[in-house]
């Protein structure tokens, strides 16, 4: 049984375990979108690009409530997500991460694509002037210069998916150990009156957003990007 003096803190576990999935999946997907979106000039770029800013513009709960649908055991990604692990994507920690992906994909994104853009093609050039795969080259040539967008997306992606509230709760409900993150324990504990709960998670949550930004700030002027 823990501090009668604290809030419970499950919540706040789970919700680091949803931000490290998420980000990790933002990260393995999200880099090859970003390289594309930063090389190609194709007509449909804008569109894409348009795609993949959309959670930063449409209402949480909008957002939320497609996912809800799509996910929903009637759809057919959710029938058969259903069929093969016997429980539903929606109310469970497999669809909040869905949902925080989803959500959470242009703070991934447009970091990285604004760092690739500002490399160039000329290192890429110089590369392949040298025999190197483009798998290789992006490795060995690009990924090193843009060290500096990959933390910080990956940081603002982490951050992000922590501070979620609107899409979770639509997607994922209010299940003690499944799907209730810290956000949405806030919100309960306020609609209880129970403001010294709330105060001690809001606080942990300002003081983590604070560190989380001075250390983005602190890294990318300590740390200039060299292009060329």
């Amino acid at each position: 049984m823990g501090d009668p003096g604290l809030p419970d803190l499950g919540p706040l576990w789970l919700t680091v375990r949803l931000a490290a999935v998420t980000t990790l999946i933002l990260l393995v997907a999200g880099t090859p979108l970003a390289w594309w979106l930063a090389q190609t000039r194709v007509r449909i770029k804008p569109v894409v690009e348009a795609v993949t800013a959309l959670p930063l513009v449409l209402p949480p709960t909008v957002l939320g409530f497609y996912l809800l649908i799509f996910l929903s055991p009637n759809s057919t990604l959710g029938g058969l997500w259903l069929s093969a692990t016997g429980s539903t994507l929606t109310f469970s920690f497999a669809g909040l991460v869905i949902a925080s992906c989803l959500y959470s994909l242009p703070f991934m994104v447009q970091p990285l694509q604004a760092a690739f853009e500002a490399i160039g093609r000329a290192p890429m050039e110089a590369a392949a002037s040298l025999n190197a795969a483009p798998f290789d080259a992006f490795f060995s040539v690009a990924a090193p210069m843009a060290a500096r967008g990959f933390l910080t997306a990956t940081v603002l992606s982490f951050a992000h998916t922590i501070g979620e509230f609107g899409v979770v709760l639509m997607v994922g409900g209010n299940i003690p150990g499944r799907t209730k993150v810290v956000s949405i324990q806030i919100y309960e504990r306020v609609e209880t009156i129970n403001y010294a709960d709330a105060h001690v998670l809001a606080a942990i949550l300002l003081a983590f957003s604070f560190v989380v930004l001075l250390a983005v700030y602190t890294v990318n002027r300590r740390f200039p990007v060299h292009v060329g």
